[in-house]
C-alpha cells in the first residue's frame, strides 16, 4: 500500500514495553488480554538495536513501560544506552520492586523522569484494586524517594467507578507527596479495561463532580502543581486524535518485538512486523501494518467527507474494531457515527449495573489463559 506520509514523518516517541509481567492485577490494565501468549521477551542486545535504529530516524523521547519494567534486570543498562544515544527517558512504573538504591542507579544511568502510578488515595482501596496488600505503602515510600533524589514528582491515578469519588483525597495525597505533575486519567477501555468496562465506567454525575473538584484545585494551586484530567472517551461526542494519527509520531515495541503504531493495535486483525526480522526504518516506512490507516483513503463515510477528519483522523481504529468489528468504521464515540448508539447503550448498561456485585476479571496469567482457551 502506498503511503504518502512515510517519507515525511518519523517516529518521534518510542514506547518500549519491556515485559507484560507485573506484580499487580489491575482490572483496568490496557495490556492485551492474551498476555499469556507472550513469553519470548526481547533480550538486551535486541532492545539496544531497536533504540539505536529509532534514534537514527529521529526518535527523541523514550518510555520504558510494561507490565512492570522494574522486573527487567537489564533496565539500568538499557537506560544507560538510551542516555548515550541522546534520548529523553521516562520510566512508567508502579514502584513495586523499586528501592532507594535502584532509584540512585537510575539516576547514575541517566534516567530523566519517573512516573509512579497509584490506584487510590487510601491503602485499603489502593491495595484492593492492585491485588497487593503492600502496594500503597511501597508506592508512598518510592514517591518520596524519587522526590528526595531530585526527580520531578509525577503521579498517575487511573480513575474509574470505584475510586473516582476519592479524587479530592488523591489530590491531597499528591500535595503531601509534593507532586509537580498529577495525571488524573479516566480508564480508557482497551484490553482488560474493555472486558470490565460495565463495572468500571463511572456515572456522568461522578464525572461531573470529579471535573469540578479538579478545576477547584487547579485554581487553588496555580502553577505549584500541574493537574491533567483525562475524560473517558465514552462521554465525548467527538473522538480523540488517536496517537496524532496512525503511524505518524508514535512507535510501540511489545515485549516479544512486535512493532505497533499504538499500544493497543495488537487487537486488530492485521499482521504487524517484528523487530527480530525487520529494521525500524523498514517497519516504519514499508510495512503493511504501519501503512494501513495512514492518510485518509481507507476512510468510510461520514469520515471521508467530514471537515474534521484532519483533526481527529476518524478516531481510534482499535475502538472502532472492538465495538463494530470493522476498523475502517468511524470511531463509535463520534456522534456522527452510525454506531454511536453502542456507546450510549454501554453507558446505560453501566449505570444499570451500579449495584452489580459480579467480580471483575483480574489481570493475571491464569485469567489470560482462560480467555485464550475460550477464544
Amino acid at each position: 500500500m502506498n503511503n504518502p506520509l512515510a517519507s515525511t514523518t518519523a517516529p518521534l516517541w518510542l514506547l518500549a514495553e519491556l515485559t507484560y509481567r507485573c506484580p499487580l492485577q489491575c482490572t483496568y490494565c490496557s495490556n492485551p488480554l492474551e498476555i499469556a501468549n507472550t513469553t519470548n521477551e526481547l533480550d538486551t542486545e535486541s532492545w539496544i538495536r531497536v533504540m539505536s535504529e529509532a534514534r537514527k530516524m529521529g526518535a527523541a523521547q523514550l518510555g520504558f513501560s510494561g507490565g512492570e519494567p522494574l522486573l527487567r534486570q537489564d533496565l539500568e543498562e538499557l537506560i544507560s544506552h538510551a542516555r548515550a544515544l541522546g534520548y529523553y527517558t521516562n520510566l512508567i512504573t508502579s514502584g513495586m520492586g523499586m528501592d532507594a538504591e535502584r532509584v540512585s542507579a537510575f539516576r547514575d544511568a541517566g534516567l530523566d523522569h519517573i512516573q509512579i502510578s497509584f490506584q487510590a488515595s487510601s491503602a485499603e482501596l489502593n491495595n484492593s484494586i492492585a491485588g497487593s496488600s503492600k502496594a500503597f505503602a511501597q508506592k508512598q515510600a518510592m514517591a518520596k524517594e524519587v522526590k528526595r533524589q531530585g526527580y520531578p514528582m509525577v503521579l498517575n491515578f487511573v480513575l474509574h467507578r470505584d475510586n473516582i469519588d476519592q479524587l479530592e483525597q488523591m489530590l491531597i495525597l499528591a500535595i503531601e507527596l509534593k507532586a509537580d505533575y498529577v495525571e488524573l486519567a479516566n480508564a480508557q477501555y482497551y484490553g482488560w479495561a474493555f472486558h470490565n468496562r460495565e463495572q468500571l465506567l463511572p456515572s456522568r454525575e461522578q464525572l461531573q463532580r470529579a471535573e469540578a473538584i479538579t478545576q477547584r484545585y487547579r485554581e487553588k494551586l496555580g502553577k505549584a502543581m500541574k493537574i491533567i484530567f483525562v475524560v473517558p472517551d465514552y462521554y465525548e461526542t467527538r473522538p480523540k486524535a488517536c496517537m496524532n494519527g496512525w503511524g505518524s509520531i508514535f512507535l510501540t515495541i511489545t515485549p516479544d518485538g512486535t512493532a505497533l503504531p499504538c499500544h493497543s493495535a495488537k487487537a486488530l486483525p492485521i499482521e504487524f512486523p517484528n523487530v527480530k526480522e525487520h529494521s525500524i526504518d523498514s517497519i516504519w516506512n514499508n510495512s503493511t501494518g504501519f501503512n494501513y490507516y495512514r492518510g485518509d483513503d481507507w476512510m468510510q463515510e461520514p469520515c471521508r467527507s467530514c471537515p474534521e477528519k484532519k483533526q481527529d483522523f476518524g478516531g481510534c481504529r482499535c475502538q472502532a474494531y472492538m465495538m463494530t468489528g470493522d476498523a475502517t468504521n468511524t470511531d463509535p464515540v463520534c456522534d456522527k457515527s452510525s454506531h454511536h448508539q453502542q456507546v450510549l447503550d454501554t453507558i446505560k448498561a453501566a449505570q444499570s449495573s451500579l449495584e452489580n456485585t459480579e467480580p471483575m476479571l483480574l489481570r493475571n496469567m491464569k485469567n489470560s489463559q482462560k480467555l485464550i482457551a475460550k477464544g
